[in-house]
């Protein structure tokens, strides 16, 4: 039992942390419930969890101010379980801090498809050189740091990612397709255009004009490269 990946699930709906909690087990997770989200940072912090399935819409704090607060602290994988359907509250959800998400009403085995997938990634997470460096930028793979100038540049879990595959191959042009594989995994069924929202957000962070970028460079009708000279 102490082997298995503890994840917690975050909904106030009790039909549905039963039903997650019970798929869980079955699939060989131990599973943590809590109906709000102060009982669910209570658990977060008194609990080694490997992952988080989150509803958007709790009691007393809304999911994406819930994922905020955990993004503050830690980079544990996020899936949302979310009734928002809409492109711009899942857009919204991913820039926040969120790995994934299921739409409800949704296919427990689909999610623990996900589940798997999203852990699978995090386990298997590609080790490059400790540091990627580029002119005044420096990315430490190893503690997931990234600085310029020697001052330090906090990223999302997302953010970081992009940016590690793209200094990873900077003579290379990743389209949005192959981005968003790397960081969600194959069986995502996002929109490409998130891409576009992190990469936006990734520029000002850096202080990269895309007018004139000096990192990440937009090449038109094929997707990103990093470096500013070819």
């Amino acid at each position: 039992m102490k082997d298995r990946p503890m994840v917690l699930v975050v909904d106030d709906e009790e039909k549905i942390r039963s039903l997650v909690k019970s798929y869980l087990e079955i699939s060989g997770y131990t599973g943590l419930c809590a109906q709000n989200g102060r009982e669910g940072m209570e658990l977060f912090n008194k609990n080694p969890v490997s992952l988080i399935l989150l509803d958007l819409m709790l009691p007393d704090l809304s999911g994406e101010a819930w994922c905020r607060k955990i993004r503050e602290v830690s980079d544990v994988p996020i899936i949302m379980i979310t009734a928002k359907v809409d492109e711009e509250s899942i857009i919204q959800g991913l820039n926040i801090g969120a790995d994934d998400y299921v739409c409800k009403p949704f296919s427990p085995r689909q999610l623990m498809a996900r589940v798997e997938s999203v852990l699978r990634r995090t386990r298997n997470t590609q080790k490059t050189d400790p540091c990627l460096v580029y002119d005044d930028l420096t990315l430490d793979t190893e503690k997931r740091s990234l600085s310029r100038k020697g001052e330090a540049i906090t990223l999302t879990r997302d953010e970081y990612h992009i940016l590690a595959l793209l200094m990873s191959r900077q003579t290379k042009i990743f389209t949005r397709d192959e981005i968003l594989e790397h960081i969600k995994g194959e069986t995502y069924e996002g929109f490409d255009r998130s891409i576009d929202t992190h990469i936006k957000n990734l520029r000002s962070k850096i202080g990269d004009d895309p007018k004139a970028p000096k990192y990440i460079v937009t090449v038109y009708g094929m997707g990103y490269r990093f470096g500013g000279q070819k």
